[in-house]
């Protein structure tokens, strides 16, 4: 095989020049966003939320649905933009780095800009709907992407020797092997995305600005009138109503789906134990299903190879007259963008410029103090997750029983929990600060026991069997199988756990309860106060400190890890 096709993520030393282009086309965005929320309507009228019981099932149907909506876009962003950034170093060199920025954005704080520039162009009842779910899909496509990046570039390299032997063109590279290979962790981390789409449901379902109101009727939007208004019943009814949908889901799509992918597993030994579910039994027996597969499905994927599966190394033939065009379209669209990058960068400076010295200073040591309680979170993750993971990933009888409950407790929506926490917490020393801490852990670390389920899953049965022969102790079955093996995965977790932290900072360090403001120092806090205050120049500079200090710790620490997860942790 020829050495070009085997890709390993490049080594990156702190900013590059890419790093700094999208940086600098995401500050021209954000001004952008923020200068047509100027313009946005200044009174805008909610519906009424129903506490009613009756409500619920259609609560839950439209939440469901904008959920679905946002899954389906975050599912396909991730596989063009993954296999983008994984088959081509020179795009990898941009959409890496922007993914990281990406990944960084606020989410919370950014929906005041999403809504009002929205509101100010289309209708408002499709601008509140299209926030919502450009909300939901931010907490779901970076660590589907992230994953099927890592999976991308992992795939054995007898495997992709293989295909090239085979000349396989990129289409069937692409359904033959590499997505099979990311199939188990893109599954677990669909999950994963499902219930961190939840907890961002709330904020996306009962936005208000000053006098505009853009909630929507959903059970995002239930939970949390139920809890403003102190409703005990109201908020177990409503709890009750996203568990049972979190339990139907999981038996009538995750389950079967996992049932479905350990097919995929890379082993030459079948598992004892192999997971099961009643539902993929149904269907799989199905005469419905197996006409639909063998006249429909069956022939449009033979379609779809005939017309895409040109063998590997074939060419197609370029026009000449195009080959001459194209690099003068390319250069004037450059400079074209060039001149409005330093445009739009001239008039955000300008808006950065109103702000004192104090402020500037004041941010410095917000992110400092937002950092420290990320720092705890992760390793307070680490410490639990990785014993707890690996247990329902290599454990089949584990999983059937702490499988659903796992998803469901991820699901419960932190923000609808964080007022009782507060109540609890807000005395003691330190209050706040804890309570921030805990926020951020119950927000993102599913990120992280997700991706190492997936991992642990990932393991060959054959490995397995041959720890067990040699009869290796406990720490060296750890030492020499399953950290190595699950090591991608846990880079893959820590990253989007992180950066999920860092968004949960907004939640968590500037709490309105009870008619009183509770805050502590931090970068969340100064784009949460911001954000209510309208003060679009700090909020610009709180969300690009942000932005920049998560790149940097992705460029300096994470994308090293991704660097040795390539070059030595592949299975092979």
């Amino acid at each position: 095989m020829r050495k070009s096709e085997v890709f390993v993520p490049r080594r990156t030393a702190g900013l590059s020049a890419s790093d700094l282009v999208v940086l600098a086309g995401l500050t021209v965005l954000l001004y952008g966003g923020l200068r047509l929320a100027l313009a946005a309507p200044t009174q805008v009228q909610g519906p009424e939320i129903s506490l009613s019981i009756a409500a619920l099932p259609r609560y839950a149907v439209y939440s469901v649905a904008r959920m679905t909506a946002a899954y389906v876009l975050s599912l396909l962003f991730s596989l063009i933009y993954a296999y983008a950034a994984a088959r081509n170093h020179l795009v990898e060199q941009v959409l890496m780095p922007l993914l990281d920025i990406l990944q960084s954005i606020p989410i919370l704080s950014f929906l005041p800009v999403v809504l009002l520039s929205l509101s100010a162009l289309l209708p408002e009842a499709l601008a509140v709907e299209l926030a919502a779910v450009a909300l939901i899909f931010t907490s779901q496509a970076w660590n589907m992407t992230f994953s099927l990046y890592q999976s991308f570039t992992t795939v054995p390299n007898e495997l992709k020797e293989a295909a090239a032997t085979f000349r396989l063109g990129r289409w069937l590279r692409l359904r033959h092997l590499e997505m099979p290979f990311a199939t188990i962790g893109l599954i677990w981390n669909s999950m994963m995305s499902w219930s961190g789409g939840w907890f961002f449901l709330m904020a996306a379902e009962t936005f208000v600005v000053g006098r505009r109101d853009f909630r929507l009727p959903g059970l995002g939007s239930y939970l949390y009138k139920a809890a403003d208004l102190g409703d005990t019943r109201a908020i177990l009814w409503g709890l009750g109503a996203l568990v049972l949908v979190i339990v139907l889901l999981d038996q009538l799509v995750w389950r079967p789906a996992l049932a479905w992918a350990d097919r995929f597993k890379l082993e030459s030994v079948e598992a004892d134990e192999p997971p099961t579910s009643w539902f993929h039994d149904l269907l799989a027996s199905s005469v419905i299903i197996a006409w639909l597969r063998a006249h429909i499905i069956i022939p449009f994927v033979d379609i779809a190879d005939r017309a895409l599966g040109s063998p590997s190394g074939q060419r197609w033939p370029k026009s000449r007259q195009r080959s001459r065009i194209v690099p003068t379209a390319q250069v004037a669209l450059l400079i074209a963008l060039g001149a409005l990058l330093l445009y739009g960068c001239f008039r955000a400076a300008q808006m950065l410029a109103t702000l004192s010295l104090a402020s500037l200073g004041h941010i410095a040591l917000a992110v400092l103090a937002t950092s420290v309680r990320v720092t705890a979170a992760l390793l307070i993750t680490l410490i639990w997750t990785l014993p707890v993971g690996v247990a329902i990933g290599t454990n089949r009888r584990l999983a059937t029983v702490l499988q659903p409950l796992v998803q469901t407790v991820a699901a419960i929506p932190a923000t609808a929990l964080f007022p009782i926490i507060l109540l609890f917490m807000v005395g003691l020393p330190g209050g706040l600060n804890i309570a921030a801490v805990v926020l951020m852990l119950m927000g993102t670390q599913w990120y992280l026991l997700f991706n190492i389920i997936a991992g642990a899953a990932a393991i060959p049965e054959d490995l397995r069997y041959t720890t067990r022969i040699l009869k290796l102790g406990r720490v060296a079955r750890w030492r020499t199988l399953i950290l190595p093996a699950i090591f991608p995965y846990l880079v893959t977790g820590l990253i989007t756990a992180g950066g999920g932290a860092w968004n949960a900072s907004i939640v968590a360090e500037y709490v309105t309860f009870g008619g009183q403001r509770h805050q502590v120092l931090g970068i969340g806090a100064v784009i949460a106060e911001a954000t209510g205050t309208g003060d679009y120049a700090l909020l610009l500079a709180g969300t690009l400190a942000l932005a920049l200090t998560v790149v940097l710790l992705n460029r300096l620490l994470w994308r090293r890890l991704y660097v040795q997860a390539a070059e030595r942790y592949r299975l092979e």
